[in-house]
């Protein structure tokens, strides 16, 4: 998940810090506006070094201006907050045990995708994790779609940083050494010097990994002890975007947005059997006289891993065909780059679903060449989640 990066659109005079600012300054980052936030792009060590070291060993990102919200029952019910929240969501909610969490979609009634989001059970409340960009939003949905049934409030009085790479659980085993017991998407709750945080064992990355959400007044102290240990090194932006993609995972504002489905995403995984026709709760949620129809029948296009020949990155924007003259357009690229870990360019886009097949040669344009790439299944690296 997350948010579109467009730095170059945005006014720098009014933007936000997170509690890591400071920290990230004196690392020497290289700050960019994002998402209304001033953020670490890069460290010293560089984009590449970056990403390579969290493949191969841990990475701490600051993700603190992401959202993170509460809704708890007013009845006192989980239950009723669940069910209460698939109404916003194609997601089952009320199958989701204590401790437990999943990826959600906020949809709307064309069936576009509003944002993504991370959703778990805490025993007497749901923890929602939603992008920067919009949190906002999100928050209002939410008061909007829940306020009869259930308190929603936003924490704003909390951090977030991710722990992600193959060393990441002996990493925080010297903290906690019960973390190794978690799986992939597990979330707990531990003292981490002193510091009750939350935990979740899930990430950005395609790594295995952590997403810990620490008290603002204890942010600096955590992440500080967490950059001591050998094996860590602070990552920014730029490597967090190619690590996503490599991994295959969709940057929300540009591989998912309102007018994009979750079929044409490719994310009918995020929908349960529950929530789809037939299951015993199905529908209900905005836009589902389309998406359950596009489970029946298929999307007229469908997000695809691109993998392009040579060298040369084909970037977000450009322009996709079937044919080498540029005759037949057949769809758009939405993310691309360098991959490191791939040695090489990958990207992803919206196609055609005639021409969505693995192995289907097509052609984007870039500065009017029309250069050859694949249709390649999704992930470009093997994702490592402890499940």
């Amino acid at each position: 998940m997350r948010q579109t990066w467009r730095p170059d659109l945005e006014d720098i005079s009014h933007l936000k810090h997170t509690p890591l600012h400071a920290l990230h300054l004196s690392l020497g980052a290289r700050m960019v506006p994002f998402a209304g936030y001033d953020m670490p792009v890069q460290y010293p060590e560089g984009v590449l070094k970056e990403h390579l070291h969290t493949r191969a060993a841990a990475g701490v990102f600051d993700v603190s201006h992401m959202g993170q919200i509460i809704v708890r029952p007013k009845s006192g019910r989980i239950e009723d907050a669940a069910l209460a929240l698939e109404k916003l969501v194609p997601v089952d909610i009320l199958g989701l045990a204590e401790g437990r969490q999943r990826y959600g979609l906020f949809t709307n009634d064309e069936g576009g995708i509003l944002d993504d989001l991370m959703i778990t059970n805490r025993g007497d409340h749901l923890f929602l994790v939603v992008n920067a960009a919009c949190k906002d939003a999100d928050f209002e949905h939410l008061k909007r779609g829940l306020g009869d049934t259930c308190d929603v409030k936003m924490l704003d009085d909390r951090a977030l940083v991710a722990l992600q790479g193959p060393r990441a659980e002996a990493v925080l085993c010297e903290l906690w050494a019960d973390v190794a017991s978690m799986r992939f998407m597990d979330v707990a709750e531990a003292d981490l010097h002193d510091v009750t945080c939350i935990i979740s064992r899930s990430g950005y990355t395609g790594e295995d990994g952590f997403e810990i959400s620490i008290p603002v007044t204890s942010a600096v102290d955590v992440t500080q002890r967490l950059l001591e240990h050998p094996d860590v090194m602070p990552i920014g932006l730029g490597a967090r975007d190619s690590l996503r993609l490599e991994a295959g995972l969709c940057l929300y504002g540009n591989d998912i947005d309102a007018d994009t489905t979750p079929v044409e995403a490719a994310l009918e995984w995020a929908i349960q059997k529950s929530r789809r026709s037939g299951g015993d709760r199905a529908g209900g949620f905005p836009g589902a006289e389309r998406i359950l129809a596009e489970f029946a029948n298929g999307a007229k296009r469908r997000r695809v891993g691109l993998k392009p020949e040579g060298r040369a990155p084909v970037r977000g924007g450009a322009k996709v065909y079937a044919d080498a003259e540029g005759n037949v357009a057949v769809g758009t690229v939405t993310s691309g780059g360098f991959g490191p870990s791939v040695d090489g360019p990958v990207a992803m886009g919206y196609v055609d679903a005639a021409q969505a097949g693995n192995g289907t040669k097509l052609y984007a344009e870039v500065r009017g060449k029309y250069l050859p790439l694949t249709v390649t299944a999704l992930p470009f690296v093997k994702q490592t989640y402890k499940r």
